[in-house]
């Protein structure tokens, strides 16, 4: 097994754990330090395994399933813990989750007619905003700017969750036909 293989099973292995220290507070009032110090190593083993596998020609199988379904774990288990612990409304998360079902249903499709829907840079912001939207929630800093900082970064999250999936479905509309 190759090294961005081992990263993509590390971060479904980080998930579980992610999830227990997120909702006990069994490292007590720093619990969600840590659980946002899980969330980070985890999306960067998403960042580093596709760059190593591209760069080195490591490219698999099981990757090309395996990472996105690892990213999606990662992704909706924090938003699903976030919605237990009242930071974040349950159907902002509906939507992000429901986004994300959409395109990879498009992805199948496509794939089954021998075509590849990469990601594009929409899909890029809506990720890395939802990457630090889902930080400033867990780390849930309750003074200064951060809460304001938080309740934007949910709003641009759920914005580029909207637009990206719309440029995906104009720039694919061909699948739907099929």
């Amino acid at each position: 097994m190759n090294l961005p293989n081992k990263l993509t099973i590390l971060r479904i292995i980080l998930v579980p754990v992610f999830v227990v220290i997120m909702l006990s507070s069994c490292f007590g009032n720093a619990s969600r330090w840590v659980a946002l110090a899980i969330f980070i190593i985890a999306s960067l083993t998403d960042l580093l395994d596709g760059k190593i596998a591209r760069k080195y020609g490591l490219v698999t199988n099981f990757g090309k399933f395996m990472d996105p379904l690892a990213d999606k774990m990662l992704v909706c288990s924090a938003l699903i813990c976030l919605v237990e612990l009242g930071r974040i409304s349950s159907w902002m998360v509906i939507v992000i989750v429901a986004r994300d079902f959409v395109i990879s249903g498009f992805r199948l499709v496509a794939a089954e007619s021998g075509k590849v829907i990469a990601a594009n840079y929409w899909g890029k912001f809506k990720t890395a905003s939802q990457m630090v939207m889902i930080c400033l929630l867990i780390a849930d800093i309750q003074y200064g700017f951060f809460p304001l900082l938080s309740e934007i970064f949910k709003w641009i999250a759920l914005i580029l969750t909207v637009i990206s999936l719309i440029i995906y479905l104009a720039d694919n509309k061909d699948v739907m036909k099929e």
